[in-house]
């Protein structure tokens, strides 16, 4: 029987932002999943005893994962963002306001750059800035300053006073609106408020704002000054709002306006191009998302050749394509990242190191576990040697943990377990010996141990992870959960099984208080708590119960049909013909059944 304390879903991702302004677009690589190939299914055999499932970790305290059948998944880290220059409109968009890494939990600060009285026509914008020629360089100017104060007062953290201005502004533009004044002036003001509440994090006024602002645009003709902009600005905010319709739909006439100005093979298209694509993969339209990207690429590759400009919308295109299981199109398209990198900076620079890390979880996709090693290896030691950065990097740091779960794969533990103690002694020197971050390096460590059945080593390991939370949260904190549960199972495989129930049962009941009956989560720690329970002859009509909760839980989780959902049936089913419940029997082996020659015929396909 088996206890499956916690699967790691890892995935690669990165925020894909446009900026459209201050000179500049910078993007990068759109967020996405990506699933590798079940290569470790050998791994999964049922053993008499319960054995612990491993899954190396690298995540934050609070954890919420499910319990299926376990899979390796890696990051797939995004490539650092490459800055192109190529004359846009000078304009704003959202992640100008959070440059330099600016944190925006909260409400933050915009100075009194324009008054809601300074303004006869909008309250905001005055006329004498708009010239005689049709120029709105006066209104740019005007917007470019309160661009500029927004910033500056964010990092103050002056929030008080950021929503007073806003707030005034957006009155003021709202009365002219109102009183039938629904110009372009109007429109950008809206636009730069939108971008300021979204730097706030103040999504109900953003998605107000954005109403508004879409009614006036709308009514616009294609020739207006800075529409492009605006529309731009739009869809990136349609995007972070999860309106990933009116993104596209925003982006898309953007684009228009822009070609009828550059002609349809400028490399300018790319901003609204990469926007589009990034929505367009969001809500499920893969296969435009691919060709949005492709015409991205082959717009560069006309205007500026094999240049690292490219790299952006190929890594985007790479992602897409592993999410969309294309591993061969994936493959080709990050060697040519690859290719680009070693063209551009030679082979030992740090860049080529980080695109050798994804062409590696290609390999890993593929099932070619052995180069996948390879390339890793060669990638961790070109970053190392291009100090291309610090050994206490996260993406190091991921990179070490992804390395070692492929070496345990291929039965290389003791080298495993040299890379998951190098993080453990990196991070240590770091933060320090009682850190909360040493805890997934502890677990991590105690679980090879136990792979490789030094279960002494692993509990002592363990409880030094646990006696670390214990000094950082609450005793009912869901995170002291997790080395706990890994614990218990550690103290089943000794055979302290009356332990091992009491620190199961505590955790069932700290997950249940903090995450519902109902969570996945909690039915993790239900299956711990019926396999452990199962050896100390508890009631079989107990772990009847708990095992249908299992069950509920993972039906609503996974669907009917899943793999989960067929292994917990078969455990019901054996304690459920053990106590003679032919009503519940039957009907639980005819659906088993069926599933079971469902995947057979899946197999064989």
């Amino acid at each position: 029987m088996f206890i499956q304390v916690f699967r790691l879903t890892q995935n690669f991702s990165s925020l894909c932002s446009n900026y459209y302004g201050i000179l500049r677009f910078c993007c990068c690589i759109s967020e996405l999943k990506f699933h590798p190939r079940k290569f470790a299914k050998k791994m999964n055999s049922l053993h008499k005893d319960v054995q612990f499932q491993k899954m190396f970790v690298c995540f934050n305290a609070h954890t919420s994962v499910p319990f299926p059948k376990c899979s390796f998944k890696l990051y797939m880290g995004p490539l650092n963002p490459i800055h192109g220059r190529w004359g846009l409109r000078r304009f704003f968009t959202m992640d100008n306001l959070s440059e330099d890494g600016i944190k925006h939990p909260g409400r933050h600060v915009i100075s009194s750059v324009l008054s809601p009285n300074s303004s006869q026509r909008s309250g905001i914008i005055d006329d004498s800035f708009i010239s005689s020629s049709g120029s709105l360089n006066g209104l740019e100017e005007q917007l470019q300053e309160l661009f500029d104060e927004v910033k500056t007062m964010i990092k103050l953290g002056k929030e008080d006073d950021a929503i007073d201005l806003l707030e005034a502004n957006y009155e003021a533009v709202r009365e002219q609106v109102d009183s039938g004044v629904q110009g372009i002036e109007e429109a950008a003001v809206l636009d730069v408020i939108a971008l300021g509440y979204m730097a706030l994090g103040n999504l109900s006024t953003v998605g107000s704002v954005m109403d508004v602002l879409h009614k006036i645009v709308d009514a616009l003709n294609n020739e207006e000054l800075l529409l492009d902009s605006i529309l731009m600005h739009m869809g990136n905010i349609y995007a972070k709002l999860v309106k990933f319709e009116l993104s596209v739909c925003s982006y898309r006439r953007s684009l228009e306006i822009m070609e009828r100005k550059y002609g349809t093979k400028s490399s300018l298209l790319c901003a609204p191009l990469l926007g589009m694509a990034m929505a367009l993969g969001a809500s499920g339209r893969a296969s435009e998302a691919i060709e949005t990207y492709q015409r991205v690429i082959k717009n560069f590759e006309l205007v500026r050749g094999e240049s690292e400009e490219l790299v952006v919308p190929l890594c985007a295109l790479g992602n897409l394509q592993m999410k969309e299981g294309k591993t061969p199109d994936a493959e080709y398209t990050f060697s040519r990242v690859l290719s680009i990198y070693i063209k551009l900076f030679g082979e030992k620079d740090g860049r080529v190191g980080i695109a050798m890390r994804s062409l590696a979880q290609v390999k890993c996709a593929k099932g070619e576990v052995n180069k996948a090693i390879d390339l890793y290896k060669n990638s961790l030691q070109i970053l190392r040697d291009s100090k291309h950065m610090a050994v206490n990097d996260n993406v190091m740091e991921k990179m070490r943990i992804e390395l070692a779960e492929l070496l345990h794969v291929v039965g290389r533990g003791d080298e495993g377990r040299a890379l998951l103690e190098e993080c453990f002694l990196i991070s240590e020197k770091s933060k320090g010996k009682e850190h909360p971050s040493l805890v997934p390096h502890l677990v991590n460590l105690a679980t090879s141990y136990s792979r490789s059945k030094n279960y002494a080593e692993a509990e002592r390991l363990l409880r030094i992870s646990l006696q670390i939370m214990m000094k950082n949260v609450p005793p009912d904190d869901p995170s002291i959960t997790f080395p706990m549960l890994h614990l218990a199972v550690t103290l089943y495989n000794l055979h302290r099984d009356d332990e091992a129930e009491r620190l199961a049962a505590d955790v069932l009941l700290i997950r249940e208080k903090a995450f519902g009956n109902e969570s996945l989560p909690v039915g993790e720690a239900l299956d711990c708590l019926v396999s452990i329970r199962s050896r100390l002859v508890k009631d079989d009509s107990e772990l009847v119960e708990l095992l249908k909760r299992v069950l509920k839980i993972q039906e609503k989780a996974f669907g009917n049909e899943s793999e989960e959902v067929m292994e917990t049936m078969k455990k019901l089913l054996h304690y459920v013909d053990k106590m003679g419940l032919k009503d519940e029997k039957y009907p639980l082996q005819r659906r088993l059944s069926l599933l079971t020659n469902k995947y057979k015929q899946m197999v064989k396909l």
